[in-house]
């Protein structure tokens, strides 16, 4: 299949190159007016042009700068993209904190990599060359695909000619669990994205969905039907010890584990709203989270620092909102649904509201609130899910 062959080789490219690397671990910097994390950091960027120039402009404003001149700029970036990609940093008062060439791979990554060594020098964990996965609508079908985190590089893994739906990543794995009607039933299977290989992972009369690995990939919470209502359920990643853990009439959807594989949050009607909940993985009553300020809230997904869950309200338009991990008041971020965190804890990516029946998929910085959209080629694509 040729859609594979390219996405084994791109994957290939990624795991080959050695000579674009991280710059050692940086002192977080005390840049002054600039210490609230809430604040836009500013930035200059001189040299640069095309290609490398669009690339750095959108890692750094998706990591929270803004691109000013260099009278204003806390950091002075300049260099040029040459045969490779140079790149030098200086404070506003010209010292020296970065110089690197970078070698090896494309510009594209070359520039990915310098933006995330600049990241570095704010004290961030840089993300620019991360992947993420969505699903993408076909007319009346839907396929899943993979692609850089800013929708470069954009490879269908999926030839379903069916509804296909809800990837979620095997963290640390080019792995991907997702549903597929591909047998006629809304079954889930799991996929190697490097072997390209691929098998049924749950095919249970009724619903099969919702599947998410746990931090440590050995076990899944998904979502069946099969004993009457959806519930929530975990198993080992062989598909072996399954167990029920919720047993309600209403419906239960979209779990998401705790970053110590020890708790279950997830949504549930049980209340008479959509509100969010949970339970301990190895079973036991099920608990309210508190969302002060937010109702109807679905699609929580906990960010691994383990501090803070993100989710979709619908409060006459969905919201994405956050609420600490262990329930409070709920501060709203942007209208959009469909929230899942990168590694770093800081910035999500999300379902933007469609605009004329089209989503659009965006990225949120979330202590600035600051957005920009993916490349998005093709029609109208949705949840999105990123890598960690």
């Amino acid at each position: 299949m040729k859609h594979m062959t390219a996405l084994r080789n791109t994957l290939l490219v990624l795991l080959t190159i050695t000579s674009v690397g991280r710059a050692p671990a940086a002192e977080k910097l005390v840049v002054s007016g600039v210490a609230d994390p809430s604040q836009l950091v500013p930035v200059s960027i001189e040299g640069y042009s095309g290609e490398a120039l669009s690339v750095l402009r959108f890692d750094l404003e998706v990591a929270g700068c803004k691109i000013t001149g260099a009278e204003e700029a806390v950091l002075r970036i300049s260099g040029n993209n040459g045969p490779n990609l140079v790149g030098r940093v200086t404070d506003r008062n010209r010292a020296s904190l970065l110089a690197k060439e970078y070698t090896g791979g494309s510009l594209r990554l070359q520039a990915h990599t310098f933006a995330d060594d600049i990241v570095a020098l704010l004290g961030r964990q840089g993300i620019a060359r991360t992947k993420i996965a969505f699903k993408a609508e076909q007319g009346q079908n839907s396929e899943i695909c993979v692609a850089d985190y800013d929708g470069h590089n954009a490879i269908l893994v999926t030839q379903d000619h069916t509804i296909t739906r809800d990837p979620t990543w095997v963290p640390g794995r080019r792995v991907l669990y997702y549903t597929s009607y591909k047998a006629g039933n809304p079954d889930v299977y799991v996929h190697d994205l490097q072997s390209g290989t691929r098998r049924a992972f749950a095919r249970y009369p009724g619903m099969n969905a919702g599947a998410v690995a746990s931090p440590d990939g050995r076990r899944v919470a998904l979502v069946l039907s099969k004993g009457g209502s959806p519930d929530i359920y975990v198993c080992d990643a062989d598909g072996g010890n399954l167990r029920q853990l919720t047993r309600t009439r209403e419906d239960e959807s979209s779990p998401c584990w705790s970053p110590d594989g020890r708790t279950i949050c997830f949504n549930s009607k049980s209340g008479g709203r959509a509100a969010l909940y949970l339970i301990s993985a190895e079973g036991g009553s099920m608990r309210r989270l508190r969302t002060d300020g937010a109702i109807n809230c679905t699609e929580p997904d906990w960010s691994p620092d383990g501090k803070t869950i993100v989710f979709t309200a619908n409060m006459g338009g969905f919201q994405i909102c956050t609420v600490p991990a262990g329930g409070g008041s709920v501060t709203s971020l942007v209208a959009g649904e469909d929230p899942s965190w990168a590694s770093n804890s800081r910035t999500v990516i999300f379902t933007r509201n469609r605009v004329k029946g089209r989503g659009v998929v965006s990225l949120l910085d979330v202590p600035t609130k600051q957005t920009k959209d993916i490349q998005q080629t093709s029609g109208s694509c949705s949840q999105p899910c990123w890598a960690r």
